[in-house]
């Protein structure tokens, strides 16, 4: 962890922020047998229906590998399904299900109660100055 005479570095805190939220979201998620990543994936889904596997993967930053067997898990779970593209025979594109949507419904409330906590000692201006620093530092590095 690189240091400096303000404390620990950005990359460390963004990390340890990324860790902390994912084990709180993984606790919040457990009754529902999926994990932090999937909810995520059906998050993305849920804006952009319709995806193939390296798209899905790629906004839910996960390797292609990684993607392919939470496919199959939330094929298996009923949240997912795929079909044939019908523009590319070849390509599966991947649909939420309602048995998704209703996953998603019904931890909406408690992901933003969880994203309230986290910023429950900022101002709304600041809030809006957080959220547009970490865009600006992911695109400056996508």
């Amino acid at each position: 962890m690189a240091t400096s005479a303000s404390g620990p570095s950005l990359l460390y805190m963004v990390k340890r922020v990324e860790l902390v939220v994912r084990s709180h979201l993984d606790a919040l998620l457990r009754p529902a047998g999926i994990t932090a990543q999937q909810y995520t994936a059906l998050s993305v889904l849920e804006r952009h229906d319709g995806l193939c596997a390296a798209e899905l993967a790629r906004l839910s930053f996960v390797t292609a590998q990684s993607m392919a067997d939470m496919v199959r898990a939330l094929e298996d779970r009923g949240l997912i399904r795929r079909e044939r593209n019908p523009r590319n025979r070849r390509e599966l594109l991947i649909l939420l299900t309602d048995a998704g949507r209703d996953v998603l419904a019904r931890f909406e409330a408690p992901v933003r109660e969880l994203e309230e906590r986290m910023v429950g000692g900022l101002t709304a201006a600041q809030v809006k100055v957080l959220r547009e620093a970490l865009t600006k530092a992911w695109r400056a590095l996508s």
